[in-house]
């Protein structure tokens, strides 16, 4: 049997020392989540960020950084390998739907997403935003 990860975006954005976080429903919960998804056809990385910041958020971004790269295996028994951004808030387009199963986009601390943490959509969430405050971030160009 061939092995075959799911390839997957996530994008940290912090503004005035809050990080922009989605209320979603997985399966019969609801979670939280950094604006995140899978990668498309016909796109980079990079491309699939902004996408998914802008579907799940309705907030455009410009990205400054990679994170990290992850591999992380779900419950579900799927290995997932994550690219993780950073970026800036742009500007917030509250017209635009969010994308189904997107309850809401928040502005939380790392104190408030800590205390969501038995709610949070995977490990990795908390992970991102703590090698974002604690580690180096990479330039974008890091990603051919």
């Amino acid at each position: 049997m061939r092995f075959l990860p799911h390839v997957t975006v996530a994008t940290i954005v912090e503004r005035q020392g809050r990080f922009l976080m989605v209320e979603e429903i997985s399966g019969n919960s609801v979670v939280f989540n950094q604006p995140a998804g899978h990668l498309e056809a016909d796109e980079s990385l990079m491309q699939a960020a902004l996408r998914e910041t802008l579907e799940e958020t309705a907030w455009t971004v410009e990205l400054t950084g990679v994170t990290g790269i992850y591999l992380f295996r779900g419950a579900n028994g799927e290995t997932y390998q994550r690219t993780c951004f950073s970026a800036d808030a742009l500007e917030h387009r509250p017209e635009l739907p969010l994308d189904d199963g997107i309850l809401a986009a928040h502005w939380l601390t790392l104190e408030e997403i800590r205390a969501r943490e038995s709610r949070l959509r995977s490990p990795l969430v908390l992970q991102c935003i703590l090698d974002y405050l604690n580690r180096p971030r990479y330039p974008l160009d890091l990603i051919r």
